[in-house]
């Protein structure tokens, strides 16, 4: 009778399993052929898996076969920078599965680099984890597996590690470096998960007489558990599944113990298909207390509930604090009350017993032995998508205006604050934002960053009302043609005309065409904010020039002139201006008379304004009229008593 210990921590690491449950996701999300760069994970019983669900890998040199807004899963391992702009230059739709502990590594070695260190990475040099990390640092770190190609470091040096390396390796490259670089920065950055899991799988290895692992061929990972426990254990083998266990244990009826571990990529259907087989064929009715506990082990991450997961459950109770959940995981779920949107309304108003809600976990065990969860986490990462989605489609959101800080406004949308400069509010410069507060505005987003340690998020509400003026300005464009007669609103004065609004667009009425009268400047005649009737001169669509005159909708006064003005009348004016040689008299708006000087006065005078003042009326006799050069002749001294 044999007794088969299985060891903790066996089996899916949270990177794996975030990226094969994205893949899944993803593929019911689009409901098309999905693919990966590379293997999702290394191992071909899950590939074929994933096969099964439409999901196939591709290799780098694929990419070119695939077509625009395809959707390709970066898995786990990530990939160099390059990759990632080839993509999206292809514009291909990017779902990072990336795992967050190999994202962070991009984002040391990447800062480092760019602050001088030489980068030296601990790992298998062909490792698509190391690529992908080389990758960040312009493919220009050293790649050292236990201590070698160290020998042309600079003074200056970052270390990091493949996640997957066994620590023994890191420690004799970091002791290297201390006797050979000036300044040295360590990050070891072995995932706890896979350190965690090789401690246990040593400890293990040293007290049974067989040991299997259970992973793919291909797995760095798995490759090091074995390597680990074959230190220990001169009976060790490295399975990819149940089928490749050799018969010398199936049938072996002697009483030994066989240790079992698993790699990070090996799902745990396949470690359960692999005990249940070792177990049948051994001549027991006995469980012992080890197995049992292994396979409470695998039934509990069958459906594993870690903070992050995202789970869905039946509500079993409703209180006025929290929502009480099934989510199918050994401990009910409690939704808080500040964990739901809209809970102000009240949660007996919102929810029933039997209702179905999805939420994120954040707290896998509170003091009263419930998994918390959020629904309001569920729609922040819905929130981010699309936002995400909104940036890179150059979509419009609509956001609530929280509070005004310094330079601008921030708005929320779906929880998620949006800073929207002061710039970008309207066309115009804003003094007062405070009115804007508690409004829902239209933005796009034109700046997006989220990494770990940074999230900005930057709309513009002036771009949305830009691309209005636009448009409205071009459906005016449009319609606009040479003789029409139109009402528009004075909006700016300058010396040598004014700016008319017409249904959004400035035309110039140039001073000469305010009035058949002198105008000087166009504010003796008009002020902003009038409402005027115009008529359209010219209209020049390609550079948007438009020109205007009122002058146009009056008759000319010069029209029938010697019928209104006939020689030898008198008539009635005003001094309007002095020459040399004699004065002008506006008789009505656009018709000005000359008062030759010889003609001003019957006494002897050296210039008019010895006689006359501007704005003078003056009374005078019409001696000559010349409609075609538009020239009257008027004589003061004629009418003088």
């Amino acid at each position: 009778m044999s007794e088969i210990i299985l060891a903790k921590k066996a089996g899916f690491c949270f990177g794996v399993k975030r990226a094969v449950e994205t893949a899944i996701e993803t593929q019911k999300k689009y409901n098309k052929k999905i693919y990966t760069l590379g293997s999702l994970i290394h191992n071909n019983d899950v590939v074929e898996y994933l096969k099964s669900n439409d999901i196939y890998a591709i290799e780098m040199t694929d990419i070119d076969k695939l077509n625009e807004n395809d959707v390709l899963i970066i898995r786990s391992h990530g990939v160099p920078k390059q990759t990632i702009e080839l993509l999206n230059s292809k514009k291909i739709k990017i779902v990072d599965a990336t795992c967050p502990f190999v994202s962070s590594i991009h984002e040391k070695v990447k800062m480092y680099s760019e602050l001088g260190y030489e980068i030296v990475i601990v790992g298998d040099k062909n490792h698509p984890e190391v690529v992908g990390i080389n990758g960040w640092c312009d493919n220009k770190a050293i790649i050292s597996k236990n201590g070698e190609n160290l020998e042309a470091v600079k003074s200056k040096v970052c270390v990091v590690s493949q996640t997957t390396e066994k620590i023994v390796n890191f420690e004799k490259v970091v002791l290297k470096l201390l006797h050979k670089s000036k300044e040295l920065i360590a990050f070891n950055t072995i995932c706890n998960a896979t350190s965690e899991k090789q401690k246990i799988a040593k400890e293990l290895s040293a007290k049974v007489d067989y040991m299997v692992v259970i992973g793919g061929k291909q797995s760095s990972n798995t490759t090091k558990l074995y390597e680990i426990c074959k230190e220990n254990c001169k009976n060790t083998i490295h399975v990819e599944n149940s089928g490749e266990i050799p018969v010398e244990i199936l049938k072996n009826t002697n009483k030994i113990k066989i240790g079992v571990t698993a790699g990070a990529s090996t799902p745990d259907w396949i470690i359960e298909e692999a005990i249940n087989k070792m177990n049948e064929n051994n001549i027991t009715n006995e469980t012992n207390n080890e197995m049992a506990d292994a396979m409470k082990f695998i039934a509990e991450n069958e459906n594993a509930v870690y903070t992050g997961a995202h789970v869905s459950g039946e509500i079993i109770q409703v209180s006025d604090n929290a929502l009480y959940l099934n989510v199918g995981y050994k401990r009910d779920g409690i939704i808080p009350k500040s964990e739901i949107e809209h809970s102000d309304e009240g949660l007996k108003n919102l929810y029933k017993v039997g209702d179905t809600i999805s939420a994120k976990v954040i707290k896998l065990k509170d003091d009263d032995n419930y998994v918390v969860l959020s629904v309001k986490e569920i729609q922040r990462e819905e929130g981010y998508k699309e936002i995400k989605d909104a940036f890179e489609n150059k979509t419009k959101l609509t956001v609530r205006v929280k509070e005004t800080v310094k330079g601008g406004i921030v708005a929320l949308f779906k929880g998620i604050r949006v800073f929207i400069p002061a710039s970008h509010i309207e066309l115009f410069h804003v003094d007062n934002l405070e009115g804007y507060v508690g409004k829902d505005l239209e933005v796009e987003i034109i700046e997006f960053v989220d990494k770990r340690r940074q999230t900005k998020i930057v709309g513009s509400r002036r771009e949305i009302l830009k691309k209005e003026k636009e448009s409205s300005e071009k459906a005016v464009w449009d319609k606009l043609e040479q003789g029409q007669t139109l009402e528009g609103q004075v909006k700016r004065l300058t010396d040598f005309g004014a700016f008319v609004d017409i249904d959004g667009v400035d035309g110039l009425l140039h001073v000469s065409e305010i009035s058949w009268g002198r105008v000087n400047k166009p504010a003796d005649a008009l002020k902003i904010g009038d409402t005027i009737k115009v008529y359209v001169l010219s209209v020049d669509k390609e550079n948007h020039k438009l020109s205007l005159s009122i002058k146009k909708l009056v008759e000319d006064p010069w029209k029938n002139i010697e019928e209104k003005y006939p020689s030898g009348s008198v008539v009635l004016g005003k001094v309007v201006r002095f020459a040399s040689f004699g004065a002008f008299v506006e008789l009505e708006p656009g018709v000005d008379g000359l008062v030759h000087i010889s003609e001003i006065s019957h006494k002897r005078i050296e210039k008019p304004s010895d006689a006359l003042a501007i704005g003078e009326e003056i009374k005078a006799k019409i001696i000559d009229v010349n409609a075609e050069n538009k020239k009257i002749g008027l004589s003061i001294r004629e009418v003088e008593e």
